[in-house]
């Protein structure tokens, strides 16, 4: 709150209090105490009636202010929702595209890597079959060889 000499019509108040005061002591013709009286008296009405003024307008701006304000709060609380079906529809066509793209470019690296996954798996068994043929020719050439020369002994020994 302002202090109570900084409001304007405050200021006028007491302005117009000392100038009527101030003129009635200065007054060079006999006035009466009752004259003097009557003046500040006069004085303190109007001021009276100026600081009625005053309250009247301040109330009358606080209740503007008051009714714009219930007005904002009540055009606020108010939903305005509208909801276009076009944007809607193309909204939700667009999200389906990126989803529909991102799967195939997953499906995509799932393959490729199922690929590679399958070429190396035939590559060892290719490499496991060679090595496995390769052992069983060698197994075969030293179990007949070791055959073939004991069956010569034992004819030998006959």
């Amino acid at each position: 709150m302002t202090s109570s000499f900084r409001s304007p019509l405050l200021r006028r108040t007491a302005v117009v209090l000392f100038v009527f005061g101030g003129l009635a002591a200065c007054q060079k013709n006999d006035a009466s105490a009752g004259q003097v009286a009557g003046k500040l008296n006069d004085a303190a009405q109007a001021a009276g009636q100026k600081l009625d003024q005053a309250a009247s307008y301040v109330g009358q701006k606080v209740d503007e202010t008051k009714s714009a304000a219930q007005q904002n709060l009540e055009s606020a609380s108010a939903p305005t929702v509208t909801i276009d079906p076009n944007a809607l529809a193309s909204s939700a066509q667009a999200n389906l595209q990126n989803a529909a793209s991102t799967a195939n470019l997953q499906l995509g690296k799932a393959a490729s890597l199922t690929g590679q996954s399958l070429e190396n798996a035939g590559r060892k068994l290719q490499e496991w079959s060679a090595q496995s043929t390769a052992s069983s020719t060698n197994a075969a050439a030293s179990s007949s060889g070791s055959n073939y020369g004991g069956d010569a002994q034992k004819q030998m020994d006959k």
